[in-house]
């Protein structure tokens, strides 16, 4: 919207610095009416970062400066105090300026048919174009070449033959020998008879060895000492009961309103703190930090994701 105001010559004055911004006033009035800025928000049905901004004086993060005062001036409302005072601080917007420009007029237009025709060669260089000339050559490559090429090339790699096998006759089989074999023993000049030599006597077997003895059983593991008596544990924190019970996990802005009107839990709770209400029904609940609440209802888990939106704030009934 910033850019947008840029160009119409729009200008934003801002306020004078002296003395408290507008969002240092508003935050004090909330503060001292001791309203969480969440609770606020749903009051005026605004996003919380809407408020926030407002009270850090981000007003580049605002729509314009229109929504700025009126939400400022909603904010007064809301918290009973006089809005003059905050208006006066805001930012001022003046009447745009307008920029005179004599040329604009006389800026010369050309329709897209009035220029010089494009020549055959642009044509050329599309892709479409290229694809199809592509296609041509290829055609026509295919209807000029030599049939009769093809033909020899084709009788030539049939008439290749292929090598003769060459077979090996493989080497006869040795005939297995079998018992003692004679070596003829070298003689000067006689031809001694043949000495048979027979094998080796085998060694004696060795005597079978005596079996091991078996291992003796591991010794079995000392059982685990007992966990210390429940005398010696650690105490836990009382449990709070009721119809309704909300423990903050960590800090969380909770606001509790019975069917009286009456608010009996309209605070800021702690990590670990809890808070019951046992009011009449209906009772209305409204939780800051959803995802740092756990709520149950009548002794009973209660899940408020569903209740909870995108900035975590939630809101239900129980009845």
């Amino acid at each position: 919207m910033s850019d947008e105001w840029g160009q119409q010559g729009d200008a934003i004055v801002a306020a004078p610095s002296a003395g408290p911004t507008a969002g240092a006033l508003l935050r004090q009035a909330r503060e001292s009416a001791g309203l969480h800025i969440a609770a606020l928000a749903v009051a005026l049905k605004v996003p919380v970062r809407k408020l926030e901004a407002l009270e850090d004086d981000r007003y580049d993060l605002m729509t314009d400066s229109v929504f700025v005062r009126g939400l400022a001036a909603s904010v007064c409302r809301t918290l009973k105090i006089d809005p003059q005072p905050v208006l006066e601080r805001l930012p001022q917007r003046t009447a745009p300026r307008l920029v005179r420009d004599d040329d604009g007029i006389n800026t010369p237009f050309r329709a897209p048919g009035d220029g010089p025709p494009a020549k055959w060669t642009a044509h050329l260089t599309r892709p479409v174009y290229i694809a199809v000339v592509a296609l041509l050559l290829g055609a026509l490559a295919l209807v000029l070449f030599p049939a009769s090429i093809h033909d020899d090339w084709l009788k030539d790699a049939v008439k290749v033959e292929a090598p003769a096998p060459v077979f090996i006759p493989a080497p006869a089989d040795p005939a297995p020998v079998s018992g003692p074999v004679a070596v003829p023993a070298p003689a000067p000049a006689a031809v001694a008879p043949a000495v048979a030599i027979a094998p080796a006597a085998a060694p004696e077997a060795a005597p079978a060895a005596a079996p091991a003895p078996a291992p003796a059983p591991a010794p079995a593991p000392a059982p685990a000492p007992a966990p210390a008596s429940s005398s010696v544990a650690a105490s836990s924190p009382p449990v709070a009961t009721g119809l309704l019970v909300i423990r903050a996990t960590g800090p969380s802005w909770v606001e509790i309103t019975d069917a009286k009107g009456e608010s009996p839990v309209r605070r800021m709770l702690a990590a670990g703190e809890s808070a019951v209400a046992n009011g009449p029904l209906p009772i209305h609940v409204i939780v800051g930090r959803s995802d740092l609440t756990e709520v149950s209802v009548r002794g009973k888990p209660f899940d408020i994701k569903p209740y909870a939106r995108a900035d975590n704030l939630a809101r239900f009934d129980v009845k």
